[in-house]
């Protein structure tokens, strides 16, 4: 015989307005991304690149916080410097490894995204903030 715990229908709810709440900010950030010309996985790349130690990320830290495969990071690199937002530099420790950077182009496009970005997550604060309050509660 199962003990399995009981939910109520208000933890259901709790996650579903969570899960809602992050697919509305995903859906922000993809249109913002297309108002700059970018697919979310690209602003999502330059992100990462920008957050890396040093702002610069080898292509294996990019296929690994994007969560997509080493060729696919690659591909990805190459879409973002033929758009001329990174560029691919020797690293200075490993002369066989190369490391991603945002050029001045990517740099201010990145900025631009981020201070949007930021401003949503303003707006969106107190409703995320009483959904992890509420989840605590519970």
């Amino acid at each position: 015989m199962s003990t399995a715990r009981k939910l109520s229908d208000a933890d259901y709810a709790r996650l579903a307005n969570f899960r809602y709440a992050l697919r509305c900010f995903l859906e922000f950030s993809a249109t913002a991304a297309a108002r700059q010309g970018l697919t979310p996985q690209q602003h999502q790349a330059l992100l990462v690149i920008r957050a890396s130690p040093a702002a610069a990320a080898h292509v294996g830290r990019l296929a690994e916080r994007l969560r997509i495969r080493h060729n696919s990071a690659v591909e990805l690199a190459n879409r973002l410097e033929a758009l001329g937002l990174l560029t691919r530099e020797t690293s200075t420790t490993d002369r066989r490894s190369v490391v991603l950077k945002l050029t001045p182009e990517g740099d201010t496009l990145l900025e631009d995204l981020t201070l949007v970005h930021r401003q949503e997550l303003r707006q969106l604060r107190p409703e995320i903030v009483a959904l992890f309050n509420s989840i605590e509660t519970a």
